[in-house]
C-alpha cells in the first residue's frame, strides 16, 4: 500500500489497516520461523506498510494538536 492510499483511508479504517498489518507481520515472521515462508520479501514489505501508517497517524496528530488542517 503506498503513502497516498494511506493519506486517503478515514482514522477507522487506517487503525483497522494497522492491526491486519501487525497480524499479517506476525503471521509471517511465525511462517518464517517454521520455514514455511516462501517470499521472504514479505516481512519487510509489511514493516515498510506499518510504518507508512504509523506515519500518516502522527501527521495527523500532529496536525490536530496545532489547530491546522493541511489539505493536498
Amino acid at each position: 500500500m503506498d503513502i497516498d492510499k494511506v493519506r486517503q483511508l478515514s482514522d477507522k479504517e487506517l487503525d483497522e489497516a494497522l492491526r491486519e498489518a501487525k497480524q499479517d507481520l506476525w503471521g509471517a515472521r511465525f511462517a518464517l520461523s517454521t520455514r514455511q515462508l516462501k517470499d521472504y520479501s514479505t516481512i519487510p514489505q509489511t514493516r515498510r506498510t506499518i510504518a507508512r501508517i504509523l506515519t500518516v497517524q502522527r501527521e495527523r496528530g500532529v496536525r490536530l494538536a496545532a489547530g491546522t488542517e493541511i489539505t493536498r
